[in-house]
């Protein structure tokens, strides 16, 4: 039997359709693993803006990539209903990319439409503004509204999950024969992913949510467009296609160019006063209202850090009296001060009039930092003024130092590198989100400690003790815990209701001992010396049931379960949660 002899021309025409497959090969897989990289991306997006609306970050934000990679399962499973896997993948880009880049805006339009239709429908019906809208569509919305960021999450992982199996079998259809075509294509889906997730660690969260979304679904665009010019006679519809990716790509840059006024627009709705500032920074969403009542004085500012009440102009004074001047009064001196968040520098503005030597601000957020301290080109000039107005220029007084840090890992140098300091303050957010735990750990305020001169005092914001009565008491046993002798005392801020502190010391008297045998003057013009000593007054069965709460650590996360709890008690009492 006699095979055909090899020519040379027969071996170059060989060698060229190989080229020439591999080229087509190539292309396919880089298709594949920037594909990956836009689903990590679009995971990402919906579950970090879901918990934002939420309010519930971490069922947030595993729900949503549990139903995300569920639902692209699902979607893997379908796509060999397809007959034409070259259309069927030409088509798929298109739909991800009108789907995830719109999905924010579809989010935020739901969510906000909830919170405006009672608003209307008080007006339209000339209800009484004590009577609630809450019942029948009110409610209906409320509910679609908390299942639309999954609903969302569920389409959008459905086509995602079809796109290997396309790539596979265009894979096979290429070739007369793949070798190990099903590793080939997930290791290029897994290597896109981890670069996903990269991309959206290092650019996508320090740019606003809905840009990240509108440039990932252009760059599904693109892999679309480039899918389409190489394979265009092997797809059907093409002009209608090509068309529609058109049509979706104008879309696509309107929404880029326009998209975070929109968005910025409809999440002013979920708050009752008007929106004069809004900034989605790599770490959070800092919103600031006015109310002007009455037309007289100054309008009421209110800070709002991931949609949860910071303080108010109104009232904020006696907060922050209440946390630092008690504090102040505990510590033999007050020389050298540490404030563990405040980026707003209101507790710096109280801190000064007892004449430290130096303050040190340790706040994670530098685009907060800047905008009270009045440094934000971006911000007009009477915002500006008003709030550097409010904190008295704090943060610009030539004693004060801002670090913007992580404050867990930046204590740990200010242990190493052996600082003291006569007075902590830690004025963090309620402990709401469980990123937020290492802050309020044993382990956290054992460093606090080894910063704290043995005559100084410390400060915790606490939550309060009436709304989460659990999470104020673990605050104060976990700073026990920690080597501390620590108080806890509580005062009524109007726009907070009934809230709390714990005040500790590191040896010798206790710190309510201490206030009483001041030595200083109080520096404050709201409270009094009275005011504070009855402040530490609890009703008689308040601490019963102390032994049951336990403290919070690194390994064993129970404050956030306690402050979640107790805020979920009081819904649909109070309009939002606070600090």
């Amino acid at each position: 039997m006699s095979s055909k002899p090899t020519t040379t021309a027969n071996l170059a025409t060989d060698i060229n359709a190989k080229s020439g497959l591999s080229g087509k090969d190539a292309m396919l897989l880089g298709i594949m693993a920037v594909g990956a990289a836009c689903g990590i991306i679009y995971e990402y997006l919906l579950a970090h803006y879901a918990g934002r609306v939420l309010g519930s970050v971490d069922v947030a934000v595993y729900g949503m990539i549990g139903v995300m990679v569920a639902s692209m399962g699902v979607g893997a499973f379908y796509a060999r209903t397809i007959d034409n896997p070259y259309t069927g993948f030409a088509w798929l880009e298109a739909v991800i990319s009108v789907i995830g880049g719109t999905s924010i805006l579809l989010m935020a339009a739901v969510v906000s439409y909830a919170f405006v239709l009672p608003n209307e429908l008080q007006q339209t019906f000339g209800l009484d503004p004590s009577v609630i809208a809450d019942g029948g569509p009110v409610h209906a919305l409320r509910e679609v509204s908390k299942v639309t960021p999954y609903l969302l999450g569920a389409v959008l992982g459905f086509f995602i999950g079809m796109e290997i199996p396309f790539i596979a079998r265009i894979r096979e259809d290429l070739y007369e024969r793949v070798e190990n075509n099903a590793g080939t294509v997930y290791g290029m889906d897994y290597i896109g992913g981890g670069v996903g997730a990269a991309i959206w660690v290092t650019v996508c969260l320090s740019q606003p949510i809905i840009i990240s979304a509108a440039a990932t679904a252009l760059l599904n665009l693109l892999l679309g467009a480039i899918f389409i010019a190489k394979f265009w006679h092997k797809i059907r519809w093409v002009a209608l296609l090509v068309l529609m990716k058109m049509m979706v790509g104008m879309l696509l840059v309107a929404v880029l160019l326009k998209g975070n006024t929109w968005i910025n627009s409809m999440n002013s709705m979920l708050y009752k006063d008007k929106v004069i500032y809004s900034n989605n920074t790599r770490f959070q969403n800092i919103v600031v209202t006015e109310r002007i009542i009455g037309g007289v004085g100054q309008p009421i500012l209110s800070l709002y850090i991931n949609g949860r009440l910071q303080f108010s102009s109104a009232d904020e004074d006696i907060y922050h009296a209440m946390l630092v001047s008690p504090a102040m009064l505990a510590s033999a001196r007050n020389e050298k001060v540490l404030v563990v968040g405040g980026g707003d520098g209101l507790a710096v503005r109280d801190i000064l009039r007892y004449q430290p030597k130096s303050v040190t601000v340790i706040d994670l957020d530098p685009a907060m930092t800047r905008l009270f301290s009045g440094r934000d080109d971006e911000v007009d000039f009477w915002l500006s003024k008003r709030l550097t107005e409010l904190n008295a220029g704090a943060l610009n007084d030539s004693r004060v130092s801002v670090i913007n840090e992580d404050a867990f890992l930046y204590v740990e140098n200010l242990v190493a590198e052996r600082q003291a300091y006569d007075t902590i303050i830690v004025d963090l957010p309620d402990p709401s989100h469980p990123d937020l735990n290492k802050l309020y750990s044993v382990y956290f305020y054992r460093q606090l400690s080894n910063l704290l001169n043995g005559d100084g005092a410390m400060v915790v914001q606490s939550t309060s003790p009436y709304h989460s009565k659990n999470a104020f008491l673990s605050i104060g046993k976990t700073i026990s815990e920690a080597g501390l002798s620590a108080q806890q005392y509580h005062a009524n801020v109007p726009s907070f209701g009934e809230w709390g502190w714990t005040i500790a010391s590191k040896i010798g008297a206790d710190p309510l001992s201490r206030i009483r045998n001041k030595t200083k003057a109080l520096q404050s013009d709201v409270i009094n010396n009275d005011f504070i000593l009855g402040a530490f007054t609890f009703p008689k069965p308040f601490f019963n049931q102390l032994e049951k709460i336990k403290a919070n650590r690194l390994n064993s996360p129970v404050l956030y379960a306690y402050h979640s709890e107790g805020w979920r008690k009081q819904e649909g009492v109070f309009i939002t949660q606070i600090r």
